[in-house]
């Protein structure tokens, strides 16, 4: 990988930039000053530093947000606000986007990433990884229509959904956390719609075993560690 690719990768600086760095002396390669930034490098085992800090070398990068109303889960749109719009400086790179889109009036867990086979793995209903909602009810959920719901239901126009798993919120049947392992359009609308209840808010609370951080205000973001991407794969749906 060229040394200014890398720079740039690493939210270190733009190409550009990088030149300018280099002919100041200001970054070297194994220790030694780079006078160019159009050298090979080796990401994995040269040790690149900026003023003396050492630049740690990520191929990808996994950031968790909790997102809020009234914006996207895409990476770009002409009319609207997207997720990506709302990362910082240092957490933006080439090749981001959303895994797992919420609708624009659905908050709480978002995952944004660049890594596309980590969230083909993440979303696929093979790997059963669930997702938890929380969901507010304009009507109590009924024991019909949890049973029907953790039965699996198939809607008249063909669309099946498959079997979750309901709880309440201190037996308050209009404040409902729902665990699905698939990712269908409105699903979870869609799903208490057949049970009569339409769903006043919703916000997802957690993907497998890893939850939305609640000191992460609506629209901030930090990054996910790799024992919280572990955990995403250990919480699979029964």
């Amino acid at each position: 990988m060229r040394l200014d690719k890398f720079l740039s990768s690493q939210n270190i600086c733009s190409r550009k930039e990088a030149a300018k760095l280099a002919k100041e002396g200001r970054i070297t390669v194994n220790g030694i000053s780079a006078a160019k930034c159009d050298i090979k490098i080796d990401p994995d085992s040269d040790i690149i530093e900026v003023d003396g800090a050492r630049v740690a070398y990520s191929k990808y990068i996994y950031i968790m947000m909790n997102k809020p109303k009234g914006v996207l889960s895409a990476s770009t749109d002409k009319n609207a606000p997207t997720v990506i719009d709302l990362l910082p400086d240092e957490f933006r790179r080439r090749g981001l986007f959303p895994a797992g889109r919420l609708d624009k009036d659905t908050t709480g867990l978002l995952i944004i990433t660049d890594d596309g086979d980590f969230a083909h793995r993440m979303l696929s209903p093979k790997s059963g990884v669930y997702k938890m909602y929380k969901a507010q009810l304009d009507l109590p959920l009924t024991d019909e229509g949890r049973k029907a719901l953790e039965s699996g239901i198939t809607l008249k126009d063909g669309t099946s959904f498959r079997p979750a798993v309901i709880s309440f919120e201190n037996d308050d049947r209009q404040n409902v956390y729902i665990r699905i392992t698939e990712g269908k359009f409105h699903e979870v609308k869609r799903m208490f719609a057949y049970v009569g209840c339409e769903v006043l808010e919703l916000e997802r609370k957690c993907i497998g075993e890893l939850f939305l951080d609640e000191a992460l205000m609506p629209g901030e973001s930090k990054l996910i560690s790799d024992l919280e991407i572990y955990n995403i794969f250990s919480g699979h749906i029964n």
